[in-house]
């Protein structure tokens, strides 16, 4: 049983700490008629429905099809380190930092292997794990928290793009800066296997569920119809979906709720919080981060602000730091530390030296916007 427990405490750290926090503030403000009200059922639903649906389009082999097809369009080892980099920062946008990083890492570390780069591996993988982050802050959908604070804050369109549109650009340009002389300007032919989409019919299917989940987003289809067409059509179409969806991060999302709401009434915890965010909502909001992560950073500090632009800034560019400032990055570090040959300290060294350059440029151009 020990074991067991371990073993899942390893497994879901988060969520077991954000149990124990839920479970801390109630000591403080017992159950009561107002914690319905912490619960943003919308969020819930439709990051359930949005995992289920990139889990589907990522089972029929879409991603690898379009890495394969745009590596074999590569001519030198600039051009491959760019495409490398850039595959994860754009498929973020749509499919979550996560799932994009989930997709493009093993890849990326096959293919080093394939043309003799091992060594250059560290570096290209803490490029992509910026570029997932980085690239997911651009749309509502491309991360949790950015989900969560567009419907907590009741955002349109126009106000969230106009935000963080300037601030992608800048990441995007200097990630490809970066890019470039990661990887030598000659290289051999990468020898890579035809993946061709495994169900054209079934990726059809999904495409159509997930413009189901913009339009939600978007607010034009209500948020429980949009939840029950989707599930019910997966769970026809490939029922073994439902099963592996991350409910562990559904539960964390609770469990920050009631942290938040509880915390929001304990007075000199407000006061507090308040006092930091009236001094600057980005830089608390990154600091929080670095600390607990940037997802329920974003839960916990937009309980007591109603200045959601700089709350979106920081917690999106708070993801970069710490490894554990967004929690996409442990996927990248687990991947590479698995691999043969890893040098975890290197690895390390350069992922904080990277990040901090990175928090320090996206900073510096928030305060200038």
């Amino acid at each position: 049983m020990a074991a067991r427990l371990r073993a899942f405490f390893k497994q879901e750290t988060v969520l077991c700490i954000s149990a124990l926090c839920a479970a801390a503030t109630m000591l403080a403000v017992p159950p009561d008629g107002a914690y319905p009200g912490y619960i943003d059922l919308r969020v819930l639903c439709l990051l359930a429905c949005l995992m289920a649906v990139v889990a589907g389009v990522r089972r029929c082999g879409a991603f690898e099809y379009l890495a394969a097809a745009l590596l074999r369009r590569s001519s030198g080892g600039r051009i491959l380190g760019v495409i490398l980099v850039l595959l994860p920062f754009f498929t973020s946008m749509l499919v979550t930092n996560d799932v994009a990083l989930l997709t493009f890492v093993p890849f990326t570390l096959l293919l080093l292997d394939q043309i003799g780069c091992r060594d250059q591996a560290a570096m290209v993988l803490v490029l992509q794990t910026m570029a997932a982050n980085l690239g997911s802050m651009a749309t509502p959908v491309g991360n949790p928290q950015n989900l969560y604070l567009y419907g907590a804050y009741d955002l349109t369109a126009g106000s969230f793009f106009a935000v963080m549109l300037p601030l992608t650009a800048i990441s995007l340009i200097a990630l490809t800066a970066a890019a470039i002389p990661v990887l030598p300007r000659t290289l051999p032919v990468p020898d890579l296997e035809d993946a061709p989409i495994r169900s054209p019919k079934k990726l059809g299917i999904y495409l159509l569920l997930f413009a189901l989940c913009l339009l939600t987003v978007f607010r034009i289809l209500p948020y429980g119809i949009m939840t029950v067409v989707v599930l019910a059509v997966i769970a026809v179409v490939e029922f073994s979906i439902l099963k592996e969806l991350d409910f562990g991060l559904l539960v964390t999302f609770v469990c920050f709720f009631i942290v938040s709401g509880n915390l929001g009434r304990i007075d000199a915890v407000h006061t507090f919080l308040q006092s930091l965010l009236e001094r600057s909502t980005c830089l608390t909001a990154v600091l929080t981060s670095q600390i607990i992560s940037n997802v329920p950073a974003a839960v916990l500090l937009s309980g007591f602000t109603d200045n959601w632009q700089p709350l979106l800034e920081g917690v999106n560019i708070g993801g970069l730091g710490t490894p554990i400032a967004s929690l996409a990055s442990l996927i990248s570090l687990k991947f590479y530390f698995r691999s043969p040959g890893a040098k975890p300290g290197r690895y390390l060294g350069l992922f904080l030296l990277a990040n901090l350059l990175g928090l320090a440029v996206l900073l510096a151009a928030s305060a200038l916007l």
